[in-house]
């Protein structure tokens, strides 16, 4: 008898309730995923991410998988009643976020106050995880960063993924490390928006024209769904629903015909790097003029008097 294989146990989401009838009915009909897609003329990954409730079954396939499954319209009847375009709102939700962007053809990003991961350098990365839980614990710091850095590789090979980011001055200006740790930041940015797959624009302060409220990322599937995503203060939020990423995605192109072009953000960067520069020097200047501070009364020579002896403790 076949019985359901890796069930995980209650859900709110009707699109794993479907996928889970879905892998059931295939396990029962004694075909293995990629076999059934064959049948259905799709890729085998759109039955994966179906039956993991990640995206909307084809209605096109519906009718044939029911027959060829034998669910007697089973498929079908479930399909009407899921709601496709519900928001997520996961526990896990950063996981379920960087599973996205790992597949994505294309990242539309807005961010305020703090660089993009996708755009952040080991040290600036480092600095940052620092702030948190992984602060005394070094080998979970070290995790946390190679994990943060291990997903631009992609957007850095030749080829890569198309990344456009709208970073807020905020993101520029909030110090983060010290002025070293942003020195090197801005040096990143440079280097990496000079790639011919990745563009990077500032929102400048004093912007006339409305800005989103909060940071929010568009990723756009290959199979060209495309996904829009924000967090508030404890959850990341999700949705596919056309009408609300239509209009996400309209509101993102209005602010990139506004923000600072290309060029003059490469400008704003630069001069933001060289400011850094200059207070990375004055505080290096700063310790060394300490240290000999602190060093010149013990290693001064005493002279134009008579040396007087002083009693010792214990003598």
């Amino acid at each position: 008898m076949s019985h359901r294989k890796g069930r995980k146990g209650p859900t709110a989401s009707s699109a794993e309730l479907f996928g889970e009838e879905l892998r059931f009915a295939r396990e029962a009909a004694g075909y293995t995923q990629e076999e059934l897609g064959k049948l259905l003329h799709c890729d085998r990954t759109v039955i994966t991410k179906s039956e993991g409730g990640r995206r909307k079954f084809p209605a096109e396939f519906l009718e044939d998988a029911d027959k060829l499954l034998g669910t007697g319209g089973l498929l079908t009847r479930l399909y009407e009643r899921v709601d496709w375009h519900a928001e997520v709102e996961h526990p896990d939700w950063f996981q379920k976020y960087v599973g996205l962007e790992a597949e994505a053809v294309a990242v539309r990003v807005f961010q305020y106050a703090r660089i993009n991961g996708l755009l952040q350098c080991e040290e600036y990365a480092r600095s940052l995880f620092g702030l948190g839980e992984a602060r005394d614990r070094p080998e979970l710091l070290a995790e946390r960063v190679t994990a943060r850095l291990s997903r631009q590789d992609r957007f850095l090979e030749p080829g890569g993924p198309l990344l456009l980011a709208v970073l807020h001055e905020s993101a520029i200006r909030s110090v983060v490390g010290g002025p070293g740790v942003m020195r090197a930041q801005m040096e990143h940015l440079l280097a990496v928006g000079g790639r011919s797959n990745v563009s990077i624009q500032v929102a400048s302060f004093g912007l006339a024209t409305r800005l989103p409220a909060t940071s929010m990322f568009l990723l756009q599937m290959a199979d060209g769904v495309e996904w829009l995503y924000s967090e508030s203060l404890y959850r990341g939020h999700f949705s596919d629903a056309p009408s609300i990423v239509a209009e996400c995605r309209g509101d993102y192109d209005l602010v990139r015909g506004e923000v600072l072009s290309a060029s003059d953000s490469r400008a704003l960067i630069a001069e933001a790097m060289e400011e850094y520069r200059y207070e990375e020097r004055r505080a290096q200047h700063g310790h060394l003029a300490q240290e000999q501070l602190q060093r010149g009364p013990r290693g001064r020579v005493r002279r134009g008097g008579p040396r007087i002896p002083r009693s010792r403790p214990g003598a």
